[in-house]
C-alpha cells in the first residue's frame, strides 16, 4: 500500500458522491464519520467509504484526484460499482 489515498465517500447506494485524497485513510475516515469535518459531508451526510486507491506519491494521487472530479456521475457510480458492487464500508478493515 501507498502512503496517499484517494477516496470516493457516499450517502448511500448512488447517493452524494465526495472525493478527495489523504495520506491517513483510517483517520481520514473516522473524522468524516464522526462529523468533525465541517462542510459538504457533514452537511450532506457523506460518511460511506466505498472506493479507495492507493498511491507511492501525492502528486499521483492529487492529479487523480483532479481526473475523477471533472469525470460524469455515471463514470463514478461505475467504478464504485466495477471495484465494490455491494457499495460495502471497508472501513472497519483499514
Amino acid at each position: 500500500m501507498g502512503d496517499y489515498y484517494l477516496y470516493i465517500l457516499a450517502s448511500q447506494r448512488n447517493g452524494t458522491l465526495y472525493i478527495s485524497v489523504t495520506n491517513d485513510l483510517a483517520r481520514r475516515v473516522y473524522e468524516h464519520k464522526q462529523g468533525i469535518v465541517p462542510g459538504f459531508t457533514k452537511k450532506y451526510g457523506v460518511h460511506l467509504l466505498v472506493f479507495y486507491e492507493s498511491y507511492d506519491d501525492t502528486r499521483d494521487a492529487l492529479a487523480r484526484e483532479l481526473a475523477m472530479k471533472k469525470w460524469r456521475r455515471a463514470w463514478k457510480i461505475a467504478l464504485v460499482e466495477r471495484a465494490n458492487p455491494q457499495w460495502r464500508d471497508p472501513y472497519e478493515t483499514l
